[in-house]
């Protein structure tokens, strides 16, 4: 699944050992539930010296999405998710994050905190090519703190995501996209005549 190197000297273990933390959309309970068949939430946490960001454009929300760039002093809070193999797969071709590096989204490695101060080690989306920030459309938005409510995130935090700036989506969101990716997981190599089947892989 993981599309970075990690030294298990470095993080503890290996990469399949690592959990999974969300700190945009993910957090949305039926958006997590809708592309993981078994995502175990683990605990709310903080990433520091971060800020969450809004870059590119999502047709599927008509605005900017989400990433996390280094900011000393600052820190962005999600919720931690124990994911099954399967599940990380389906969640690598929802967030483009591809193994040659060519995706919308790449695997971060890092450490965050729970709210009780136990240490985490943990892999992350984030983007790799940012340009100017944009703005978010309001509905994803919206979304996004919906989800921080749901996990109980501390309400202090929730506020500041009410200051991003953002914008009225153009259209009815989220729009459903022309191709399906999930359709990719139910083809393996056998049905494609190319051999020894293997599991499909996961905005």
């Amino acid at each position: 699944m993981t599309s970075v190197t990690v030294d298990p000297l470095t993080f503890g273990g290996k990469c399949s050992d690592l959990y999974y933390f969300a700190y945009g959309s993910n957090m949305n309970k039926k958006q997590i539930h809708a592309r993981c068949a078994h995502p175990k939430t683990v605990a709310v946490a903080r990433l520091p010296h971060h800020q969450i960001g809004f870059f590119g454009y999502s047709r599927t929300w008509d605005g900017a999405v989400e990433t996390v760039i280094p900011v000393p002093g600052q820190e962005v809070w999600g919720v931690i998710y124990d994911l099954r193999f399967s599940d990380r797969d389906r969640l690598d071709v929802w967030q483009d994050a591809r193994l040659d590096g060519t995706g919308a989204y790449f695997h971060y490695p890092s450490r965050v905190a729970d709210m009780e101060g136990n240490t985490h080690t943990v892999l992350f989306y984030k983007k790799d090519r940012l340009d100017s920030p944009q703005r978010p459309s309001l509905e994803y938005l919206d979304f996004i703190i919906q989800g921080a409510m749901e996990q109980g995130l501390p309400a202090s935090y929730i506020e500041g995501l009410r200051r991003i700036a953002s914008k009225n989506a153009s259209y009815h969101v989220p729009q459903q996209r022309n191709f399906g990716r999930e359709l990719l997981l139910e083809i393996d190599c056998s049905q494609c005549g190319g051999g020894n089947t293997s599991e499909g892989k996961v905005i």
